[in-house]
């Protein structure tokens, strides 16, 4: 159980639900899969057909469980993320050498989180705090549950490939299971910071995943920019090549992340947490659907509005016209079926 206190002082969060950090569009989807009927059953039965158990022994006996005599300073972050978001209990941690600078969280019944080597030489301590209270908000949401689940359909699916326009109904389902990845991954550096209650720390760790530990040759004010650049950039060709590129990835590129991170910290809903303001997890089964998908939609149309890249608003002129058709069509057939207004 977490009974550590962090050793500077940081605001805790009792009883606070994962929809306090959720971005909208990965709230509002795992607000609905939590409200399925069953949908428990059905997932237990599905994240058994990976053997959790063999994947731990496989960590266990390959890389380097964190504990008061491993790795204690990670250890102890750890402990005080699971403090922090009141966490009833604090998971595994393993650390596996790889040069390559990730972290994950898996497993369903008891979620353990992997660190690999790359990541902690990149990072300073504050830095990689944010990185395991990244991780420790996945397992709060539940998102190394419902990801295990995915990536099991994707595999069944793959199997069905050679049906007719299989190739081009499970590339549909990769391209919105990624967008929802991606989404859960600025609803986990949300939770990171929470955790770190270090903006600057947080900033850093992006700024160093697109450009290495040099960050004396780095201007977060110039990477900010960069951000802004690059959701500008060109023609709605460029709009068009920057969606292709995002297709095929887990995560959102470093300067988006960067500026959403920035936008969220800034923009009041963090500092309301810090406050004491958030919604309980007691609360959670009275969580509406329809809620979640009305604040997704709120939150890509607020994004919309904010991007200036020119495919993007195309898009969006497209839509806005669109709407505004369909609306004096409804209004036109409205006038025919209710008769005259005017007396004539």
């Amino acid at each position: 159980m977490t009974e550590n206190t962090p050793d500077r002082a940081r605001a805790r969060f009792p009883g606070i639900s994962s929809r306090a950090y959720e971005h909208p569009a990965d709230r509002s989807a795992l607000v609905a899969l939590r409200s399925l009927s069953g949908f428990d059953v059905v997932l237990r039965k599905l994240s058994g057909l990976v053997n959790e158990r063999s994947l731990r022994l496989m960590f266990l006996g390959g890389t380097v469980r964190v504990g008061d005599d491993q790795f204690r300073h990670i250890h102890d972050m750890v402990r005080d993320a699971c403090y922090v978001l009141d966490m009833p209990e604090v998971p595994e941690l393993y650390v596996r050498q790889d040069p390559t600078p990730n972290a994950m969280a898996l497993g369903s019944d008891h979620p353990f989180i992997v660190l690999n080597t790359g990541l902690i030489d990149l990072l300073d301590e504050e830095e990689l705090r944010f990185v395991v209270g990244h991780e420790v908000g996945h397992i709060l949401s539940g998102h190394a549950v419902y990801q295990t689940m995915m990536q099991i359909l994707l595999q069944l699916g793959s199997r069905l490939a050679w049906l007719p326009l299989g190739n081009i109904g499970i590339a549909a389902i990769i391209i919105g299971l990624r967008e929802w990845f991606r989404k859960a991954e600025l609803s986990s550096d949300r939770a990171g910071l929470l955790v770190g209650q270090d903006l600057d720390a947080a900033k850093r760790v992006n700024m160093k995943l697109a450009g290495g530990t040099r960050l004396t040759e780095m201007s977060s004010e110039a990477f900010l920019q960069q951000a802004r650049e690059y959701d500008a950039a060109g023609d709605v060709r460029d709009g068009i090549l920057k969606f292709l590129n995002l297709l095929g990835q887990s995560h959102p590129f470093a300067v988006i992340r960067f500026a959403e991170i920035d936008q969220w910290a800034r923009g009041g809903e963090y500092e309301r947490i810090l406050a004491g303001d958030y919604p309980r997890r007691d609360d959670d089964g009275d969580a509406s659907v329809s809620d979640g998908i009305k604040d997704a939609a709120k939150s890509y149309r607020e994004s919309w509005e904010r991007t200036a890249d020119p495919f993007v608003g195309k898009v969006r002129d497209m839509a806005d016209a669109a709407a505004g058709a369909a609306g004096g069509l409804f209004d036109r057939f409205a006038r025919r079926d209710n008769g005259p207004t005017d007396g004539n």
